[in-house]
């Protein structure tokens, strides 16, 4: 089990109540292992974070930016959470709310390639 700090763990239950329009649109293409039998969880505490949706299956955060997420400060912070994130052996893809509502299709495309390689990896490099 990846740690996590305890104290998070009433916030996220409370972020899981209130998502944002443009997690519970992805929510609904994650839950129930639809992507390759796999279960995501969202609003886990992973570290000193809260992440919006983890597969531990495949060692992989999934991140929903808005538009508070583009200030300089707000993209220093996200870049230390991805560092910090990925030196725990994650893989962190990021998208902005406007894809999840727009291009719904193709960010599934990449959760689910990225899930399978990282679950498969031996046949994305074959001999």
């Amino acid at each position: 089990m990846l740690p996590y700090r305890t104290e998070h763990r009433l916030l996220a239950r409370d972020l899981r109540k209130n998502m944002t329009e443009a997690e519970q649109v992805l929510w609904k293409r994650l839950r129930r292992k639809q992507i390759l039998g796999v279960p995501f969880y969202r609003q886990k505490p992973l570290a000193q974070y809260i992440v919006d949706f983890y597969c531990a299956a495949a060692m992989l955060v999934i991140e929903l930016d808005g538009s508070q997420h583009y200030t300089p400060d707000a993209q220093q912070y996200d870049a230390a959470r991805t560092q910090t994130l990925e030196a725990m052996g994650l893989r962190v893809l990021r998208f902005d709310n406007q894809q999840v509502f727009q291009e719904l299709e193709a960010v599934i495309g990449v959760i689910f390639a990225e899930v399978e390689a990282r679950l498969h990896p031996a046949a994305q490099n074959p001999p």
